[in-house]
């Protein structure tokens, strides 16, 4: 079956996420309502584990956008509202019960921010902080070890329960733009799309080095992109990096010159509006190259005012970063610093180029609280603004970013199509009974584009055998679903790949674009056919 790159890629770590998940005390940043109005009071609910005795809980929380504090339920800094116990679950999983706590946080006016913090006690026992312990690092950890070939038995509780994590919501009237929900979306991981203005490859045998695809190339052939149908260009991260994904992001102040540079960039966009083409860059904020400068200057000098903006540790690598891998340190976006200039960029970026939005990668790295101020700052730069981010969670998680983001991307429908229609290991009645129980788990404001294959997976037709049926009805099934679809370059055209072999990487979905006679003209006429019949109506 399919291997999705991720903290859920095998039974084991979904085994590893739960148990961790249902220690200590959590919250997770889920509320009710999702997404508060003007007047609505908030419910903030709590899971305690066995493990963690405790007899009293509280909310601090403020609405001045300023950090809560308190201690056992006296208010140091804004207010505190008080957690009752209402019951307890059974856990099978677990062999044990979950305490469930609430507490209500008052109904506030439009435009307010709302910060908090979560904790419980007992008599005689220390105040323990949600979320503890850090449920996220642990299953980075869990997962890293997985991708390296080892395994962990049992993960460490990560994180201080002493020490306060910050949750956040806004009470605000953003909505997601029109456009984005009528949308259909082609992705462009634009190394590999075409070299544009007359150039060749620069080769083709090796899908780790550069392949020589530019943004002139993607200028070159909107054209094609809009005869497709597509009312959306996404393009994969355009910043300096030393790989040829670019998601090191090495100076987020420039277009990376072998792309064209910001020339380049501005052509595409200008090109790409005039099509009616919306233009969304890939924009990283949870880790960045090492040999950025920002974080080069944080490890050369522990006395830099960047230094915070990194966590340094004494792991093998000296520091946090994604998966453990060494050359993307992650970012401590809950520093102020640090935030300021991440927000910074992407408000830079559509000022400065008429950019229409952001993917948003790996947007479980980062907290809510940061994204709480990204969204807010994003669409204050621009209010048509669309943000969605790569989740690789359970639908119960993802609707913590309801509110946080305008959406995410459906992993959950691309796994039930790819099952129906690529391995035929479900049926397709069996799986439209999933979806639309899937789609009335989210609330219909937050966008959950749709997408049979991407950057990070095998491409559709290798999990198919090379079935073109079976990737037409499954295009079918996409196109009917009410949430944006995503076509993955190539698709459209019977683009494949070279056999995925254990532990080769996720490269190989990363084929050069088919171009001319190589191009499988049936099958993207009966996408356009899809597409048009979508638009229509």
């Amino acid at each position: 079956m399919d291997h999705i790159f991720g903290t859920f890629a095998t039974d084991s770590l979904k085994v590893t996420h739960h148990r961790l998940s249902h220690r200590g005390v959590q919250h997770g940043g889920i509320i009710d309502p999702l997404d508060p109005q003007p007047g609505q009071a908030v419910c903030v609910r709590v899971r305690v584990g066995a493990e963690t005795g405790i007899d009293q809980g509280a909310v601090y929380f403020t609405t001045d956008g300023s950090l809560p504090s308190g201690n056992r339920g006296r208010a140091h800094h804004g207010d505190v509202v008080r957690l009752e116990r209402i019951g307890q679950e059974w856990d099978s999983l677990l062999w044990s019960y979950i305490a469930i706590w609430e507490g209500m946080i008052p109904p506030q006016s439009d435009d307010t921010t709302v910060r908090y913090i979560v904790s419980g006690w007992a008599e005689g026992e220390p105040e323990v902080f949600a979320d503890y312990p850090d449920v996220q690092r642990g299953i980075e950890q869990a997962a890293a070890a997985h991708f390296a070939g080892r395994s962990l038995d049992e993960v460490p509780p990560y994180g201080d329960p002493l020490a306060a994590k910050v949750f956040s919501y806004r009470v605000d009237s953003i909505r997601t733009p029109d456009w984005a929900r009528d949308s259909v979306i082609y992705h462009v991981f634009v190394d590999r799309f075409h070299p544009g203005k007359g150039k060749e490859w620069l080769q083709t045998a090796d899908l780790n080095g550069f392949v020589g695809g530019t943004l002139w190339g993607v200028r070159d052939q909107l054209d094609y992109i809009a005869d497709l149908g597509a009312t959306a260009l996404w393009l994969s991260p355009t910043w300096v990096a030393p790989s040829h994904h670019g998601y090191d992001v090495a100076d987020y102040q420039q277009t990376a010159p072998r792309y064209g540079g910001d020339e380049a960039l501005r052509a595409v966009i200008r090109a790409a509006h005039e099509r009616g083409l919306r233009v969304i860059l890939d924009l990283v904020c949870n880790h960045i190259s090492n040999e950025n400068p920002v974080f080069l200057e944080a490890q050369a000098n522990a006395d830099s005012p960047k230094r915070g903006w990194f966590t340094f540790d004494d792991s093998d690598v000296g520091y946090r970063s994604f998966f453990g891998v060494k050359s993307m340190p992650q970012v401590n976006l809950d520093h102020p610093g640090a935030r300021t200039w991440m927000i910074d960029t992407a408000r830079y970026w559509m000022h400065e180029f008429d950019v229409d939005g952001y993917r948003l990668d790996y947007a479980n790295g980062p907290s809510l609280d940061f994204w709480t101020d990204f969204r807010a700052a994003v669409h204050a730069e621009r209010s048509d603004a669309f943000i969605f981010g790569e989740v690789v969670d359970a639908p119960s998680a993802i609707r913590g970013y309801v509110g946080h983001l305008d959406g995410c991307l459906d992993f959950f429908t691309s796994e039930t199509l790819r099952r129906a229609y690529g391995w035929k290991s479900i049926t397709a009645a069996e799986a439209d009974r999933l979806l639309s129980q899937h789609l009335r788990y989210v609330p219909h404001d937050f966008l959950m584009p749709t997408f049979l294959d991407n950057h990070d997976m095998d491409r559709f037709l290798l999990v198919s055998g090379g079935d073109k049926d079976a990737l037409r009805r499954a295009a079918a099934a996409q196109m009917r679903l009410p949430a944006p679809p995503v076509i993955y370059y190539g698709t459209e055209v019977g683009l494949s790949q070279r056999q995925s072999v254990k532990g080769v990487g996720l490269h190989l979905s990363r084929e050069p674009m088919l171009w001319g006679d190589a191009q499988d003209r049936e099958l993207l006429a009966d996408y356009q056919r899809l597409i048009r019949a979508r638009r229509s109506g």
